[in-house]
């Protein structure tokens, strides 16, 4: 895929004030623009997934996919502007950048509830386009009221893992089993060259002992990935308790040298080995050797979630608000279908979420895999539409509606909801749109200017950094938002 840095000027709507790229601050605290930046790392391995086409609503009006709360692309994008060059564009996921920011969607009492409403968008400079936002929200779960957890850690030791990376997960477990509950329970594998039990199933009221074994962690020689995860699955499966969430978490940079070394054999024994009862989430590390391939698949198959930690500020993030909070799941196998009214949309485009598609029948073939929905977790997708021109849309003419299906953890049932957006619900004007949505389209089309996406050819990375830096100006508590707007001011520099 070709890598647009696209310097477009259509975005006068949009944006206060232009600045040339490259002008204006050099970046934010961390993400200053280096003149003469390094190399970026070459033994880095990423998938194209290509990037979704529009698509004739007349022809096929129904756009299904697997739900997704993956966030890894958004960390390893910014890591690699912290060192001072733009991403691989096959790194980049507009998905993963969107479900990385907060939302803020009405809770469900149980399940999955369904927010949609969408905006115009002045930097698609065609009065006919709008961007329909499907927001997903998983029902909370307090932390007193969630089932006790069974984890079982599989740590990557090998030599590859030497230095930061080890360090990071060290840390990063230090404060999970902080975290956690002392009905909770903890085991933890390791693996080089062999795997190896070095903690078996550990009650939380015994943290001195888990403590004690994470600090025994040691970078060692050769890559099992296989055996890692085999152990590691077979101590999970083992230990077993009725009324217990059952998870594997899988700290790795990806690298495989040493047994079983095919990502797609090695992701098929993690279909077979995970099943119903346990689910996998995946943490990446490190950025010299990684393999974002293969822990993307290794998280799919294993019905579970995918991040990337490029900090020790991420991994306490991570491991101390993610993983925690959301090890209870509300919704599994879920997948959604978004069917547009053909006689007011004529094209639709899904942003992103291009490794997740399904086919229409898929929604309620309980064969195909879906996404797990952890407890207040929340999924969104953006849609860009292009409505008829001609035709007299009311306030009520329903411009599509919105179906998700998934299993009840609690009953092993099917479970359906479903939702639709009208004409009225699109606001008129981009100022006028809530700030949540406005922050939605201007983390999208960063992704898709880094990506060489259709969007990068409307806007360009200087006029959303611009863009960006307004919207942090009116939501000077969100972190997220002010350290986005440094990345994208540095993503701008380099492009210019």
């Amino acid at each position: 895929m070709k890598h647009s840095t696209s310097l477009g000027t259509t975005a006068a709507a949009l944006i206060i004030a232009l600045t040339a790229c490259g002008g204006g601050d050099s970046g934010g605290a961390g993400y200053d623009y280096e003149p003469n930046p390094p190399a970026p790392p070459e033994n880095q391995t990423f998938e194209d997934y290509g990037v979704n086409e529009q698509i004739p609503a007349n022809e096929q009006n129904q756009s299904t996919f697997a739900l997704d709360v993956d966030t890894g692309s958004y960390t390893i994008t910014r890591a690699s502007l912290a060192e001072g060059f733009l991403p691989d564009p096959a790194a980049v996921r507009t998905e993963e950048f969107v479900n990385y920011f907060t939302h803020d969607y009405p809770s469900p009492a149980s399940g999955i509830g369904i927010h949609v409403d969408g905006t115009s968008v002045p930097f698609l400079n065609d009065p006919s386009k709008r961007v329909i936002r499907v927001g997903l929200q998983g029902a909370t779960v307090s932390e007193v009221s969630r089932r006790p957890v069974n984890l079982t850690i599989v740590a990557d030791v090998s030599g590859s893992m030497a230095g930061e990376k080890l360090e990071m997960v060290k840390a990063g477990l230090a404060r999970l089993v902080d975290s956690l509950r002392p009905d909770d329970r903890l085991a933890i594998v390791t693996y080089s060259t062999e795997a190896r039990l070095l903690l078996p199933m550990t009650p939380l009221t015994d943290a001195e002992t888990i403590h004690a074994a994470i600090a025994e962690l040691t970078p060692q020689e050769s890559t099992n990935l296989e055996a890692g995860l085999r152990t590691g699955y077979e101590h999970a499966l083992a230990n077993v308790t009725d009324g217990a969430l059952n998870r594997v978490v899988l700290l790795s940079d990806g690298v495989a040298n040493v047994g079983e070394t095919n990502p797609d054999q090695l992701a098929a024994q993690i279909a077979q080995e995970a099943g119903d009862s346990t689910q996998l989430a995946v943490v990446g590390v490190g950025r010299d050797t990684y393999n974002d391939t293969i822990l993307e698949q290794f998280a799919d198959q294993g019905n579970g979630f995918y991040a990337f930690i490029d900090s020790l500020q991420e991994a306490e993030r991570l491991f101390v608000n993610d993983l925690t909070a959301t090890l209870q799941a509300v919704a599994l196998d879920a997948k959604v279908q978004v069917t547009f009214n053909p006689r007011a949309v004529r094209h639709y485009r899904l942003l992103g979420y291009e490794n997740r598609q399904l086919e229409a029948d898929d929604l309620r073939d309980d064969s195909i895999d879906g996404g797990e929905i952890g407890a207040g977790h929340t999924v969104t997708a953006l849609y860009e539409v292009t409505l008829i021109e001609g035709v007299e849309l009311t306030a009520d003419t329903q411009l599509a509606t919105v179906e998700v299906r998934y299993d009840d953890p609690g009953t092993g049932q099917p479970a359906e909801r479903s939702a639709f957006v009208t004409t009225g619900a699109i606001a008129s004007s981009f100022d006028l749109a809530p700030a949540r949505l406005r922050q939605d389209i201007f983390v999208a089309a960063f992704a898709e200017s880094l990506r060489g996406a259709p969007w990068g050819d409307q806007v360009s990375v200087a006029q959303i950094a611009d863009g960006v830096a307004t919207l942090s100006a009116a939501m000077p508590s969100d972190t997220a938002i002010a350290e986005l707007a440094s990345l994208t001011r540095a993503a701008a520099n380099l492009a210019g």
